[in-house]
């Protein structure tokens, strides 16, 4: 064999393999306990020491370090700061329809989170819109407890 000939194809090596990860992870104390509450459809932020309140909570203030532990309970409406329109949705989205994608402030918190927003069209999303959770009917205390939000006006309290 020459330089930069493959070689012969009775010298190739095969063998089937399958990559896994072999452990579990907990999501620890903070994360841990605002999944939790969303099974019980509330959210919790947490305080940092300038007032201002996260969500998602973070067990350490992304600016000075300290540790944070005041929990501070928010609204279940939020306000749609920013979003991207999903035109043609995959199958890992599982959504049927176009939505969007928004950064959604929940009353009560000063950082935005990102989630779906079902709406009937494109015409319906903007900044400034309000929305709600659509839960679903069985949550197992994760993030995908909320389905999606929908604008406030559709949900009844």
């Amino acid at each position: 064999m020459s330089a930069g000939q493959p070689p012969a194809p009775e010298a190739l090596l095969e063998a089937e393999f399958e990559l896994g990860f072999t452990y579990s992870r907990t999501l620890g104390p903070v994360i841990g306990t605002c999944f939790a509450v969303l099974a019980n459809h509330r959210f919790l932020g947490i305080k940092r020491s300038d007032g201002s309140v996260l969500f998602p909570p973070l067990e350490y203030d992304p600016e000075t370090a300290e540790s944070l532990s005041e929990w501070v309970e928010l609204g279940d409406t939020g306000t749609v700061e920013g979003y991207c329109w999903v035109k043609h949705p995959r199958d890992k989205h599982n959504e049927l329809a176009p939505f969007a994608w928004a950064l959604i402030k929940l009353d009560g918190a000063d950082t935005p989170f990102l989630h779906k927003v079902r709406v009937p069209d494109e015409s319906v999303i903007c900044p400034g819109l309000r929305v709600k959770p659509l839960w679903v009917a069985e949550p197992q205390g994760d993030i995908t407890d909320i389905a999606a939000f929908v604008p406030a006006s559709e949900v009844n309290s």
